[in-house]
């Protein structure tokens, strides 16, 4: 079937993302606007002046800089998606995410829907299972990504501020302790057991200690913190979280989380090395621990920077005040980056 050739707007689109280095086609266009990435010709158009609007042309720019063969869009996709804020973005916005999510059950051939419920032993031993299932062929690493730069700074004989948390978060007590809370929530798994895993990955017994007293306060008080975690259900409620939120929230979240993940990125690979004081700022502060080390740097596009990105939207979501703490973070990273450059 022959080709219909493309409009004199899209003709001039092609032409004005060449100019800046970038060979795209009008195929790509069509299919780019297909996945409500970029708008239709003339919403890509000044009407004013018939030259393709700036923001439309760093749109295609940016599509064409992460279309390589062999790789998707990835979320560089929900980024567009969260910046348009339309409900045809959105809900496909929720779709992707909630996917990513559910992607290490689907990868080990669970089925999030059929996890067996209920307090009977049966029901709790096939849980167990699961769980066992889903951390089959899991890596252990030696170190995460803030153990590796600590360890580099340890060799360069540069102090970095103090974690506050565990050494490795791919401890194997943690990961264990983790997918039984996926599977099962907080049914299958307790204080105690979540507190002897973060002693085996960390033995710092002062914290330990200082987590047992608020625990062991609440209860006297007859509250359950563990059945008050974003977490108690499992990965149901994580998916629950994220299908069941406003769509202006949904976008405010994914466009926090893309944004963060590209300065962060930025700081750490193009600035840090050059300005060492920018990683103790960065690490000083407790975003540092509850974001940077979860997900908070993926710079490669793919389904691993996916379900990182997926996790910090359900904490945006979820945790009570974990958004507004990424926004302020956000604003120091934004201030680092405006810093000349040595």
């Amino acid at each position: 079937m022959t080709r219909t050739p493309p409009s004199v707007l899209d003709q001039a689109l092609v032409a004005a993302v060449a100019e800046l280095g970038y060979t795209i086609s009008a195929t790509q266009l069509e299919r780019w606007r297909t996945n409500l990435w970029l708008a239709r010709a003339t919403d890509c158009t000044d009407p004013a002046t018939g030259k393709p609007r700036p923001e439309a042309v760093h749109r295609a720019m940016c599509l064409a800089a992460a279309s390589t063969p062999g790789r998707g869009i990835s979320w560089l996709g929900w980024n567009f998606w969260a910046i348009d804020d339309t409900p045809a973005s959105s809900a496909r916005l929720r779709t992707a995410v909630a996917s990513a999510l559910q992607r290490p059950f689907r990868r080990t051939g669970v089925d999030a829907d059929q996890i067996p419920e209920g307090d009977s032993d049966a029901a709790f031993d096939a849980r167990q299972q699961l769980s066992a299932v889903i951390l089959t062929g899991q890596r252990h690493p030696r170190k995460d990504f803030d153990g590796a730069l600590r360890a580099a700074a340890a060799d360069a004989a540069f102090e970095l501020p103090p974690s506050r948390s565990v050494p490795n978060m791919f401890h194997p007590t943690l990961l264990d302790q983790g997918a039984r809370m996926l599977v099962g929530g907080a049914d299958d798994t307790g204080f105690e057991d979540l507190a002897n895993a973060w002693e085996a990955a960390s033995g710092n017994s002062a914290m330990l200690d200082a987590m047992r007293t608020v625990d062991r306060e609440a209860a006297l008080e007859g509250i359950d913190l563990f059945a008050r975690s974003p977490l108690a259900d499992g990965l149901r409620g994580v998916v629950r979280a994220v299908q069941e939120a406003d769509d202006r929230v949904l976008c405010s979240a994914v466009r926090a989380c893309t944004k963060g993940n590209v300065v962060l990125s930025t700081l750490l690979i193009h600035r840090a090395p050059a300005n060492p004081s920018i990683l103790r700022t960065l690490m000083d502060d407790v975003m540092w621990d509850q974001w940077a080390r979860v997900g908070g740097c993926a710079p490669v596009l793919g389904i691993g920077g996916e379900a990182a990105i997926a996790l910090n939207v359900f904490q945006y979501l979820a945790l009570p005040g974990w958004a507004a703490d990424l926004e302020r973070y956000l604003e120091l990273m934004d201030a680092l980056l405006a810093e000349p450059t040595p």
